[in-house]
């Protein structure tokens, strides 16, 4: 039960991503909203880092935030983006199709060298630092194309842009 709960949770959010992501304007992606903010490439970026993330996350027992960049170069194509993202779903939906309820169950890490941020079983580090993560990103990414006057797809039902009067 609890795998088809984060199989299912797991597939809306990657497609509603997927779907925000296809609307980026390349021609804006080195542009930010405020000084403090991520560029949308950048923050288009940290999306795909949360899918190598939620894929660590089922591979690895725990995950070293020292052995990782913290901040990556922005993709600078739309292409690369979703290619990127493809590219990680696929592998995602594989892994999730093999683990059982037993694997999900087991106790995550997630550390910076010797100290501990969070120890949790590895179905909620998933929900919260993975998928969880990832809306709050997307979202961000909304308002991003809202204050570009582009057209936000509705991620839960229909947006704004998408109804009809």
């Amino acid at each position: 039960m609890i795998k088809q709960l984060i199989v299912g949770d797991t597939l809306h959010e990657l497609t509603a991503t997927r779907r925000i992501l296809e609307r980026l304007p390349e021609e804006h992606l080195s542009w930010k909203p405020h000084e403090k903010s991520m560029t949308l490439g950048g923050l288009a970026t940290h999306l795909i880092n949360i899918l190598n993330w939620q894929i660590a996350i089922l591979q690895y027992s725990e995950f070293d935030l020292l052995t990782v960049p913290l901040r990556r170069e922005p993709l600078e194509k739309q292409s690369d983006i979703l290619n990127e993202f493809d590219g990680n779903v696929d592998k995602l939906e594989q892994m999730l199709a093999e683990c059982d309820g037993n694997m999900l169950g087991q106790e995550w890490i997630l550390r910076q060298g010797d100290h501990i941020i969070r120890r949790e079983p590895r179905a909620l580090a998933f929900r919260t630092f993975g998928l969880s993560h990832m809306v709050h990103h997307r979202g961000q990414l909304g308002v991003y194309l809202r204050l570009l006057d582009i057209p936000v797809p509705g991620m839960y039902g229909p947006s704004a842009d998408e109804q009809t009067s």
